[in-house]
């Protein structure tokens, strides 16, 4: 099949909303957008506690989370599938092949470089408007939470660029979340198998999405910049 045809049966793919680019589409949509939110959740407090205060073992914490931000996902992968296969620890929540096993894989992939990214925001901030907030009679926490509202944008740029790592995640997903057809293939790991069959016009449809989606991702993030 040349690129032509292949390019042209992915549109039809999605012109007719084939069922199987949809299923593929909407778990790895799920899938991502939990994790991305549990991942906020956990690595945005700790990368502004480390970068809010200066402390004994700071620079090595901060080292510590900027390694890891470069951990393989097939390692991730590995560690999560002991954790959670029959003999590990969480073995009995019969959690391994399910989409929760791919949102705790990659919530733990990506939760350091949410952390990292949060302590490079907060920690090029302006060290004044901390100081002012507690001139005028902020609290510490307070004044805390002012720095975090003059680097949102910071923040929410780490939160979108966590997003597109983990929209875009294949070893996780393949080895903890089994390619099951309809409840755990993405739209990465249908992309590899079906391309390895020879079926690239479905390769491209998902391909298509995952460009749509970083499109629209994008787009709403400058939206909500101010003009200039």
């Amino acid at each position: 099949m040349s690129f032509h045809e292949a390019f042209s049966s992915a549109l039809q793919l999605l012109i007719t909303l084939d069922p199987r680019v949809l299923a593929a589409a909407a778990v790895s949509l799920r899938v991502s957008l939990t994790a991305a939110v549990l991942a906020t959740l956990c690595g945005v407090p700790i990368g502004f506690a480390v970068a809010a205060r200066d402390f004994r073992g700071r620079r090595a914490i901060d080292l510590g989370l900027k390694t890891l931000t470069a951990l393989p996902t097939v390692l991730v992968g590995l560690l999560v599938y002991t954790v959670l296969s029959r003999r590990g620890p969480l073995g009995t929540l019969g959690l391994l092949y399910t989409q929760w096993a791919m949102i705790i894989g990659e919530t733990v992939l990506v939760t350091p470089l949410m952390a990292a990214l949060t302590i490079a925001v907060v920690g090029g901030a302006d060290p004044r408007i901390e100081d002012t907030a507690l001139t005028l009679g902020a609290s510490r926490f307070g004044a805390a939470l002012t720095v975090l509202a003059e680097t949102q944008r910071g923040i929410v740029a780490a939160v979108v660029t966590g997003f597109g790592r983990l929209i875009s995640e294949l070893g996780v997903a393949l080895m903890i979340g089994g390619n099951i057809q309809g409840s755990t293939r993405t739209m990465t790991t249908a992309i590899a198998l079906e391309t390895s069959k020879g079926e690239f016009a479905f390769g491209f449809a998902l391909g298509l999405i995952l460009l749509a989606v970083a499109l629209a991702v994008n787009v709403g993030v400058a939206a909500l910049e101010p003009a200039r």
